[in-house]
């Protein structure tokens, strides 16, 4: 058979194919294949939302021993998560964006981190404190990339009445504001536990 025998079958696999893909089904009805696409095509959009969801609640979060027994447990002692004004947060208000593209850039990150539970990277103290550091820094760089997007969901700029802060924190924050730094560069450790050599460490 010569080269051109193939290509000549090959087209005529794709023609049958095509007209398979678009030829009037015998059985059901145009309007029941919509209407039954429709519902399917609704069916998994809400199935994958509802997955995407489920993933950014805290029992979720923490079903895991690495984080429930290590930065879940340093959490629970800040004002993150029990404070006066009773407005706390959970892991995903921090670590998950809410705008839909980002987030879903971010639960494909994610993969990464069921790798790494998986081989146990991080599945005693031991382990998960020689990794504080590089997690950190890798949360800290995501947080400086994106101008500390998750802070500024609950922390609004706008909202911020500098002379009801303290003087050093008014200080602090005009200082910021004129470098043009971002929360994470002077907002580490407010959340959990700083890692060893963190110094100089924070966004790079």
């Amino acid at each position: 058979m010569s080269p051109s025998d193939d290509t000549g079958q090959g087209r005529n696999i794709l023609a049958r194919l095509w007209t398979l893909l678009w030829r009037p089904s015998a059985r059901y009805s145009l309007g029941v294949l919509v209407i039954g696409g429709g519902v399917a095509g609704i069916l998994f959009w809400g199935g994958f939302n509802w997955a995407m969801e489920l993933s950014n609640t805290e029992t979720f979060c923490i079903s895991c021993h690495e984080m429930r027994n290590t930065v879940y447990k340093e959490f629970k002692e800040t004002p993150h998560a029990s404070n006066r004004s009773g407005v706390g947060a959970v892991c995903a208000d921090c670590h998950v964006p809410r705008e839909w593209i980002h987030k879903l850039v971010r639960k494909i990150q994610a993969t990464n981190e069921l790798y790494h539970k998986i081989v146990g990277t991080v599945d005693t103290p031991e382990k998960f404190e020689a990794q504080r550091l590089t997690m950190a820094k890798r949360v800290w760089a995501t947080m400086k990339a994106t101008d500390s997007r998750e802070c500024r969901n609950c922390h609004s700029e706008t909202s911020m009445k500098a002379e009801l802060q303290v003087r050093p924190a008014q200080r602090q924050h005009a200082k910021a504001k004129e470098q043009g730094k971002t929360c994470i560069d002077c907002h580490q450790g407010i959340a959990h536990k700083l890692p060893k050599g963190w110094q100089g460490a924070s966004a790079n």
